[in-house]
């Protein structure tokens, strides 16, 4: 017969595993949107109403297309990681395991079309 307390059998379950680190990512990422999101509004309002050839001509130096990807990576990954944490807590069983990947392929596909727009103008 084994003698086990009640925190022997619950060591290894439960939110203290993984609940800290997706915790301090999101803060991390909150914390990276408060300074990209100025600097991308900042950078996409010099060229606001401007001709395609002045938009593109912008979009081609180093430092307005780092910020611009920057945002979007940021960005897709807070919002996949924010609407991850909406479906665990509101979704059960089978469709919160769809959800959830549907969810992350819907933000990396995303990520990845904005992305390529920026390659395209920079490039």
């Amino acid at each position: 017969m084994r003698y086990l307390t009640d925190r022997k059998r619950a060591s290894g379950m439960g939110s203290g595993r993984s609940g800290v680190h997706h915790f301090w990512a999101m803060k991390v990422q909150a914390v990276a949107l408060a300074i990209l999101v100025p600097l991308f509004v900042f950078c996409f309002g010099c060229v606001l109403g401007k001709s395609h050839a002045e938009v593109v001509e912008f979009y081609s130096r180093p430092f307005p297309a780092i910020v611009a990807a920057l945002t979007i990576i940021v960005g897709f990954r807070h919002f996949s990681d924010g609407c991850q944490v909406l479906v665990e807590d509101y979704v059960h069983g089978t469709a919160q395991k769809l959800l959830i990947m549907l969810v992350i392929c819907l933000s990396y596909g995303a990520m990845a079309t904005g992305l390529f727009a920026i390659a395209r103008i920079a490039l």
